[in-house]
């Protein structure tokens, strides 16, 4: 689904992914396997999967901002 692009490293963009996965979780109060069930449902995975969105270069935080958001208007 990530596509191919010199400036990105999978592996750095899945550690961030896993950084992410580990703030919903606190932010919703639920275990980290039910925040990573959330997160791989939302448009925001789907924008840093999506390079063209530069989505990946954003904090960690506003990442999770973003999903809450998400969360909220579904």
């Amino acid at each position: 689904m990530i596509k191919d692009n010199p400036y990105i490293n999978k592996t750095i963009l899945e550690m961030k992914f896993a950084r992410i996965i580990s703030l919903l979780a606190r932010r919703l109060h639920v275990p980290e396997s039910k925040a990573l069930r959330i997160f791989y449902e939302t448009h925001v995975y789907q924008y840093m999967c999506n390079l063209e969105y530069h989505l990946h270069n954003m904090s960690d935080a506003y990442c999770v901002d973003e999903i809450m958001l998400e969360l909220e208007n579904a």
